[in-house]
């Protein structure tokens, strides 16, 4: 980064938000077709741009995954665009200058465009928000109360932007860093509870156990927090084996200065360097969670079988073993890109799945 770059410059906004209509404009253009050709209303077009939606955002969070962990989360030091561009092809003499000063980054020509990359995704994503605020407006009659959430989802959606500027402008800091993931399964499970209640009625049924999915929901949260923390602050490798760490069943771990929130990337509360036994604080906090997740996930899993809801079963057993098996090669394997993605991408898969049964009504 050249030192005279502002962490803010406005300049490309208007391009930027061209370019999210350019991103959006193909899903818009599919559903109009479908909706089109099947001669079906708005009622069904907007259930379909629903789902769409949560697909795309699903992609997002995977990509999003992929930013950080190719370390581009800086490929363009400041917000919204590029060095005060719309994409790298116009800052691209800037981005060779601070590629020649440091050839690794954080600054490089690929990294900028992973980054940029993000940033339309996620730029197209807030406008079918948008679309979908209208739309559930207009559709207000048949839902009287599905726009309410809607505009929420819009209200959540503007503040995923904020914390998506303020991860540049903040340097990439851990707290703000998980709070941008997990702001994004916040919008997953926002957009999906909205598709499944937008077409499922009052008498269908209900998985039983609400309670114990209540409960293993809040527990998933957790994990999900304490996993985007060992993401961002990098502490996949303060554990390169299983089941113990470092050959050893409890090894030596700074809690306080692992879980101080406020801080710098790779630094204290105080500026210096942050010793790496904190690092094992927060991956063994991690771990240690998870065995509560699967164990809830495993007891209500049984006890839908037993009920007869085998479906439900063998979902929720799949991403118990998708999760752990994906976490446990990037310990072993010392953290390799697509086991990470894929650890996401089951993070955000399971995230979407709970949220659906959650959105069940009862009769």
């Amino acid at each position: 980064m050249t030192p005279t770059t502002p962490v803010w410059h406005l300049g490309p906004t208007g391009s930027l938000l061209l370019m999210a209509v350019m991103v959006a404009l193909p899903p818009l253009v599919w559903v109009a077709w479908q909706s089109r050709r099947s001669g079906q209303g708005g009622h069904a077009g907007y259930s379909r741009l629903l789902g769409l939606t949560v697909f795309l955002t699903f992609d997002l969070i995977v990509f999003g995954a992929f930013t950080r962990l190719s370390d581009s989360g800086l490929g363009c030091p400041d917000w919204p665009g590029c060095y005060g561009h719309a994409s790298p092809l116009g800052a691209s003499a800037m981005i060779a200058q601070a590629q020649a000063a440091m050839p690794t980054g954080p600054v490089t020509l690929s990294k900028a465009w992973i980054e940029m990359i993000h940033r339309y995704l996620a730029s197209g994503v807030g406008f079918l928000v948008v679309v979908l605020t209208v739309w559930a407006w207009r559709l207000r009659a048949l839902r009287p109360h599905a726009w309410l959430l809607s505009a929420a989802t819009l209200l959540w959606v503007m503040l995923q932007g904020a914390f998506g500027a303020w991860t540049v402008t903040w340097r990439l800091m851990p707290l703000i860093v998980t709070a941008h993931l997990l702001g994004g399964l916040t919008l997953l499970a926002l957009l999906r509870w909205q598709h499944v209640r937008w077409w499922v009625t009052r008498a269908a049924p209900a998985l039983p156990w609400r309670g114990a999915v209540l409960a293993l929901a809040v527990a998933l949260v957790g994990q999900l927090a304490l996993g985007g923390w060992v993401s961002t602050n990098y502490a996949v490798l303060a554990c390169s084996d299983f089941p113990t760490c470092q050959g050893v069943w409890w090894p030596a771990a700074d809690w306080a200065q692992g879980f101080t929130l406020w801080r710098e990337l790779g630094q204290t509360a105080q500026g210096q360097g942050l010793p790496f036994a904190a690092l094992t604080a927060i991956h063994m906090a991690h771990r240690l969670w998870a065995l509560v997740v699967v164990a809830l996930a495993v007891a209500l899993a049984v006890a839908w079988w037993r009920r007869g809801h085998t479906g439900a079963a063998g979902v929720l057993l799949a991403c118990v073993a998708w999760q752990v098996a994906s976490g446990l090669t990037n310990v072993v394997l010392q953290w390799p890109l697509v086991a990470a993605l894929a650890h996401t991408a089951g993070a955000a898969l399971w995230v979407a799945i709970m949220a659906g049964w959650l959105a069940r009504r009862t009769a």
